[in-house]
């Protein structure tokens, strides 16, 4: 190999999976990156395939040196701290509070590629946002392709203000596994944003995020007083299993596109102010995405300005509501300017839309909400037709409706669970954390215990307004339920807790739905309601 392409076990690692290569791998990385802030240059390590035993630190990186293996599984860096108990041990890192990173002081021109990081030997007392695979700060024109990180401490790839930077084909599994959720940190793919400015360059695609701790993928803004940064964007994605599947918690203009979100505990996408800076997302854009089947809430927003745009997305069977709009943070500050429109709505366990935090000129168009409201009626029993397992109940003896308790908290004892599908004597239950192979904290309950399931709410709407509306345009929707045992009782329900005040309802079919096309418990005040099938106005 030449000057500018260095064979790893030609300086010093050896790869056997026994020797600590972590002092040969530092060595080299800072010689080759002396090198090229002498003559500009930027340089190449090889790592032939191999186990490189990583031990008890990690890698202080440095400008224009690349890391490339010869594949995942391939080459592979086992991380561990047999020498150092409280050692957070990643692979490379380089940060504002370790080593002074910030936007004069960054790290360039690096690819991290081609290899695989297993991050289950390092053992800690307790978390430590800094035992990641991958944790560079203010990196510039960095690309990290075609990576398999998995059982990580905390975050995988945790790498925070990429400039001019692509993420593709990265793959994280159980990553954030010391994470018990309410931590920073503890992801498959963690971006913290803010640090370059007003915009952030960078694109996130082919990336594929499995069980992780916290979140899939997120985005999340480092300081409250930086402008939420634009420029990025999410494609081809997929996030199954962790607690939020993909979030954007402080960008303005995210754009998320062709991913799919499934089996998440929390929400499919998220937008909230639960990041650092208690900031949320504003003005983003989540269209053609496939958001099914997460436990709770399939697409959640809420705390943000507004601006935000869902549409054209597949929002289906998860446990909850298929879109929430909420407040979080309990500031009372409406959201600007939602748009819902052209989607898929069906088969969610409660509302298909419910919007339970204040809204300003949103709007609500062209959607097919259908067949919402799974949930069925409260059962209970014990004795010997009941068994359990790691993810499952079973009672012989019932004759539930299929997913008649999609997303209903089973009571065992002290002990709870959440349903994610049932057949007619099945309940699948969700795992206890992300990444969990049961559903329990600690072995499953004995044959015979008795359990409890709540009872469904009454009403459940294709879309219910619970909370303060102005100017809501709520155009073109079809709203209906055309099973044969409906469960989707009202096409449009306005609550209590809810209000319409100068609303557009015009051309919109809200015929077919278990009950009657609308309900009103607060009455709208003002606006047009003009050529609704099933509802024709006042």
């Amino acid at each position: 190999m030449n000057d500018l392409v260095c064979n790893a076990r030609e300086h010093g690692l050896v790869g056997d999976g026994v020797t600590n290569d972590q002092p040969a791998l530092a060595e080299l990385v800072d010689r080759l990156g002396s090198a090229c802030a002498a003559d500009g240059r930027p340089r190449v390590i090889h790592c032939p395939p191999g186990v490189y035993s990583i031990q008890d630190r990690g890698t202080v990186w440095r400008s224009g040196v690349s890391l490339i293996g010869a594949g995942s599984g391939v080459t592979r860096f086992a991380l561990s701290n047999p020498g150092d108990p409280t050692a957070p041990t990643p692979l490379a890192y380089f940060t504002t509070l370790q080593h002074g990173a910030e936007r004069d002081n960054h790290i360039a021109d690096c690819t991290f590629a081609g290899f695989e990081i297993d991050g289950s030997g390092v053992r800690l007392p307790s978390y430590d946002v800094l035992a990641k695979g991958l944790g560079l700060q203010y990196v510039l024109r960095g690309r990290f392709h075609d990576l398999y990180i998995h059982d990580t401490a905390a975050t995988g790839l945790g790498c925070d203000f990429l400039q001019d930077t692509v993420v593709e084909g990265v793959l994280t599994v159980r990553c954030g596994r010391l994470d018990s959720g309410r931590q920073m940190g503890g992801a498959g793919i963690g971006i913290g944003v803010g640090g370059w400015g007003d915009v952030e360059r960078l694109t996130i695609t082919a990336c594929t995020a499995i069980g992780n701790g916290t979140n899939g993928i997120f985005l999340e803004l480092q300081k409250d007083y930086w402008t939420p940064p634009s420029g990025i964007r999410i494609v081809g994605c997929h996030a199954e299993g962790n607690t939020f599947g993909i979030s954007d918690w402080g960008t303005d203009g995210l754009i998320v596109s062709a991913c799919t979100m499934i089996g998440n505990l929390q929400a499919g996408y998220d937008v909230s102010a639960q990041g650092t800076a208690g900031v949320a997302g504003r003005g983003g854009i989540v269209t053609g995405c496939v958001v099914d089947r997460n436990v709770r809430d399939g697409v959640s927003i809420g705390n943000t300005p507004g601006r935000y745009v869902v549409r054209g997305n597949r929002i289906s069977r998860n446990g909850r509501y298929g879109y929430r709009e909420h407040d979080l943070a309990g500031d009372g500050e409406p959201a600007r300017e939602i748009v819902i429109e052209g989607n898929e709505i069906w088969d969610n366990g409660l509302d298909g839309i419910h919007v339970d935090a204040a809204m300003i000129d949103g709007a609500i168009i062209d959607n097919r909400i259908r067949n919402n409201g799974r949930r069925a009626a409260a059962a209970s029993a014990g004795g010997a037709s009941v068994s359990y397992r790691a993810t499952t109940l079973v009672d012989r003896a019932a004759d539930w409706r299929p997913d008649g308790h999609r997303g209903k908290t089973l009571t065992v004892g002290s002990r709870t669970a959440v349903v994610t599908t049932n057949s007619a004597t099945e309940l699948t239950l969700a795992p206890v954390r992300a990444g969990a192979t049961t559903a329990w904290a600690g072995e499953p309950p004995a044959t015979g215990t008795p359990y409890r399931l709540p009872e469904a709410p009454t009403e459940r709407a294709g879309v219910t307004v619970a909370a303060d509306t102005d100017s809501l345009t709520f155009r073109g929707n079809r709203i209906w339920d055309n099973q044969d045992e409906r469960t989707q009782t009202y096409g449009l329900w306005v609550t209590e807790c809810g209000s319409c005040v100068s609303a557009a309802v015009e051309g919109n079919d809200l015929v077919g739905n278990a009950v009657s096309a609308v309900r009103f418990e607060t009455v709208p005040s003002g606006g047009r309601w003009n050529g609704n099938q099933g509802f024709d106005g006042w």
